[in-house]
């Protein structure tokens, strides 16, 4: 999101600098608008003139859909290692450690069970603030445990994505992850347990491409970015142009590619609903 510092702090006769500046105004990307920051967040994110939904990280995500108290973390100690000892602008070692110092998690996926509203539930959900939220063995290895988790309790299983698809600096130790992921949940299938996908902006590449398609229901929020690859690169490939926002949520309701697209603000109900009636 766009925050715009607008206000110093008047009891200094020193401006504040920008990193210090308060925030109190947040811009629309879609309709430009400036909405004070409370309105916005007491709306779960999502602007309140045009409805276009915000990227909202991990925290936001379990505070808006699971009930207070009830979350509880898996795995948390698994770490990403490097058998590659790969570099490119800086080495894969050193994005991780930005990476931990911009979440304080070492990995892009948060996994554990919760409730929602009343309902339980095995959750797994991916942070872009990690990397982009890219796919790697640790994220793999977590979803996995997870559905493990949902056919040994008899819970459903919710995945929300958030991410740019397989990381590369894990090569082919990455790309395992995708087919690794489809075999757990055709495991999942056959115990008859549900498996929610939830789209979020964007859900790109290999993870499209995998576990992220593959639920029982598919919900994408409003305008979400899905797709394999990015519009510019199908364009030359194919050499023509395609319709505008064909990689939105809403376009690939229309053809069928998803489910439900459902506002951010009735998701939680949704999902409690949908477990129920599953679960039955």
């Amino acid at each position: 999101m766009n925050l715009l510092n607008l206000f110093t702090r008047s009891d200094t006769k020193q401006q504040a600098t920008k990193s210090e500046a308060p925030t109190h105004w947040i811009k629309c990307k879609s309709c430009q608008s400036l909405m004070y920051y409370k309105e916005v967040e007491n709306q779960n994110y999502v602007c309140p003139k045009c409805g276009y939904h915000l990227r909202i990280g991990v925290k936001e995500r379990l505070a808006l859909l699971t009930d207070e108290g009830t979350f509880i973390e898996f795995d948390e100690n698994l770490k990403p290692v490097d058998p590659l000892k790969f570099v490119d602008k800086i080495s894969y070692v050193k994005r991780i450690e930005e990476g931990v110092k911009k979440t304080g998690r070492s990995s892009s996926v948060v996994s554990g069970e919760c409730k929602i509203n009343g309902v339980p539930a095995q959750l797994v959900v991916f942070d872009f603030t990690f990397m982009g939220g890219s796919l790697g063995s640790v994220e793999g290895e977590k979803i996995v445990r997870a559905v493990n988790r949902a056919i040994q309790k008899r819970e459903g299983l919710i995945i929300i994505s958030a991410s740019g698809g397989a990381r590369m600096q894990e090569s082919t130790y990455s790309l395992m992850q995708m087919s690794k992921t489809s075999a757990a949940l055709a495991k999942l299938a056959n115990h008859k347990v549900p498996y929610i996908s939830i789209l979020t902006d964007p859900t790109m590449g290999g993870v499209s491409a995998s576990f992220a398609t593959l639920g029982d229901i598919i919900i994408a929020e409003p305008g979400a970015l899905i797709g394999f690859a990015g519009q510019r690169v199908i364009e030359q490939t194919i050499g023509s142009s395609l319709p505008d926002g064909f990689q939105r949520a809403e376009f690939l309701l229309e053809k069928g590619s998803v489910d439900m697209v459902v506002n951010r603000n009735e998701l939680k109900k949704t999902l409690s609903d949908l477990l129920t009636l599953l679960k039955n």
